[in-house]
């Protein structure tokens, strides 16, 4: 579904990923695991179109079928795409409802039926949203803003689902529920393309996990090879 080849990404004289190749299938649950600065939000930032000083080949084979290059596309090209990102720090609109919050995640679309469907479809996954419908985005607690980033990234039906640190922030209990989740919407039929910090969490549920370190590939594998190499254990998982 989506291929990286020889991804460089550059922050003025920053050089924050290089010569990154990667592959996601239909279907997956890919993940990105490292430490801070390695590169991980870089990679699904460029993916979203909200880098724009970066060289290299990224392709994406979503509701067309046929792949389509996404070098110079806008962020609003890759939602009609088919591509939605939910960002680090969830930058949900303190101001508006949760509701009003949900509905501009559906801005590319115009069926006010099938709007109203994907915010049942929303409700239902996090139904501590339905409850808080009309509650404005700032007085909702971590968590629950966590899971408005989601069902907000969701309500523009997306084939490709982009998480960029769900977990952080959050309660032990919270990431586990997060983390559930996650993997629903993955057997309802999303792709997923999931940084994380928490590499335990991320490795238990990607079917395919690439290690970053200073803005490069180092290791590649399924997840749970992963969860029991040596060297992740050592770095990431407390030995």
């Amino acid at each position: 579904m989506l291929e990286i080849k020889g991804l460089n990404v550059w922050y003025g004289g920053i050089h924050a990923v290089r010569d990154l190749d990667m592959s996601i299938g239909r279907g997956e649950i890919v993940t990105l695991i490292g430490a801070n600065g390695a590169g991980k939000s870089s990679t699904i930032r460029a993916v979203a179109g909200l880098v724009r000083s970066w060289r290299g080949e990224i392709t994406y084979a979503g509701r067309g079928g046929s792949a389509v290059s996404l070098a110079g596309q806008p962020p609003e090209a890759m939602v009609r795409l088919g591509i939605a990102m939910s960002p680090e720090g969830r930058r949900i609109l303190p101001h508006l409802t949760v509701e009003e919050n949900l509905a501009l995640g559906a801005y590319t679309r115009s069926d006010r039926r099938e709007i109203a469907e994907s915010t049942d479809y929303a409700y239902g996954l996090f139904p501590k949203l339905r409850e808080r419908r009309n509650q404005k985005g700032g007085t909702l607690s971590g968590g629950e803003q966590q899971m408005l980033a989601v069902a907000r990234a969701l309500m523009s039906k997306p084939d490709l689902l982009m998480l960029d640190e769900p977990s952080l922030g959050l309660a032990p209990i919270l990431v586990a529920e997060v983390f559930e989740i996650i993997r629903e919407i993955n057997r309802q039929g999303r792709t997923i393309l999931l940084v994380e910090q928490n590499a335990y969490a991320a490795l238990k549920i990607a079917h395919k996990a690439y290690v970053l370190e200073v803005g490069g590939i180092t290791l590649t594998g399924a997840g749970a090879e992963l969860l029991e190499n040596p060297k992740v254990r050592e770095a990431y998982l407390g030995g």
